[in-house]
């Protein structure tokens, strides 16, 4: 389905132009098919790996700060619902993902069925990168909101887990129902929040995969 989904992803880049590509196995075939289809693209992409994988098929990579705008981008998800919000929880690149979004004319999710939701269920945590000076009052601010908090770590790395920018990764886990325009909103108004890895306003489409075929969900 993956592959489904990436081929489906072609037909929206055109030849000339410079694409966004986040992380993940769709994204890697989705680089394989523009190699055969031998589209002359540059690309940006947050990804270390995914920067890796455009190199060893010859596609040019240009660091992000030296873009202004992006024609198309493309990336995963956790979880994406019908009015097209989605949570983007795991890599920790966040921050990076959602600058290509904004800088891209169109931000298509790549995402096979399971994945698609009526309405986000919070069963992934929204993640928030932040100040290392803003740990405990951000973790205040959270705890005000009903978040319950945890400042990510890993078992490979003494402390905290650090992002490419020195800032730390906070995981917090809301209940379902929630207004997700107004709750990443209300999230990147805390003094200390970098980004959050709430996508409620720049999405424009999502291809999905499913057992039949692939369909788009647009706004």
């Amino acid at each position: 389905m993956k592959q489904k989904c990436a081929k489906a992803a072609l037909e929206y880049i055109t030849d000339e132009t410079i694409i966004g590509l986040g992380g993940g196995s769709t994204i890697g075939y989705l680089i394989d098919f523009i190699k055969e289809e031998k589209l002359n693209v540059k690309v940006v992409t947050p990804s270390l790996k995914t920067k890796h994988l455009c190199v060893n098929q010859g596609l040019e990579v240009l660091p992000t700060s030296t873009v202004e705008e992006v024609d198309v981008a493309f990336d995963g998800c956790d979880e994406v619902d019908e009015k097209l919000y989605a949570l983007k929880s795991g890599g920790g690149i966040h921050t990076q993902e959602k600058l290509i979004a904004q800088m891209a004319k169109d931000y298509i999710l790549l995402v096979d069925d399971s994945k698609v939701v009526p309405e986000l269920s919070y069963q992934h945590p929204v993640v928030l990168e932040t100040l290392q000076d803003s740990l405990a009052f951000v973790l205040k601010k959270v705890g005000e909101m009903d978040g319950k908090a945890e400042v990510r770590s890993s078992s490979a790395k003494d402390g905290y887990t650090v992002t490419d920018y020195g800032n730390f990764l906070i995981d917090v886990w809301f209940e379902k129902g929630q207004e997700s325009v107004q709750l990443e909103k209300r999230l990147k108004e805390i003094p200390g929040v970098i980004d959050v890895s709430l996508f409620a306003s720049v999405v424009t489409k999502a291809l999905v995969a499913s057992g039949e075929g692939t369909y788009e969900i647009s706004k």
